[in-house]
């Protein structure tokens, strides 16, 4: 990945919050608790998916840097995605969106080129460097604001 590309990555992660403010802002709650597709999460359990999975991703990233190889803990999503917290208002977890991507942008902006093939161990994905989370988790926010943006019926 170019370093052209990588900035563009950074600002995906950057930019995803306000992007998600402006999807759901006019949702009601009833639409929030609708899935955006048969059998899937509803929009607010989306909402607070994409937070979860970003604090992880967040954290992965610093274990990369600070640490020689470090194994990355996975974590069951869809039992995530099933406790009392995922019935939240989604305002708080917005909020923390907000701050989250605004201090991994500003990290993600000091990364050297060099540090960027930086490897973890991901015990169900194997190897992982630095720059493959970058792609990873901007393009998982963007998949996941098109989710919320569907006009699915269900």
């Amino acid at each position: 990945m170019t370093a052209e590309e990588r900035a563009e990555q950074i600002e995906a992660i950057r930019s995803l919050p306000e992007l998600l403010e402006n999807a759901v802002a006019d949702l009601s709650d009833r639409r929030l608790d609708t899935s955006y597709r048969e059998g899937g999460w509803t929009r607010r359990q989306v909402v607070h998916h994409i937070a979860d999975s970003h604090l992880n991703g967040y954290t992965r990233m610093k274990l990369i840097l600070t640490e020689n190889r470090p194994t990355l803990k996975p974590y069951d999503q869809d039992a995530w995605a099933t406790l009392s917290d995922s019935t939240l208002p989604v305002k708080g977890t917005l909020a923390l969106l907000r701050g989250l991507h605004q201090r991994w942008g500003a990290f993600l902006d000091t990364v050297r080129d060099d540090e960027w093939h930086r490897v973890a161990d991901h015990p169900e994905d194997g190897e992982v460097t630095l720059e493959e989370l970058l792609r990873i988790y901007a393009w998982h926010g963007i998949h996941h604001l098109n989710q919320i943006m569907s006009e699915s019926a269900f």
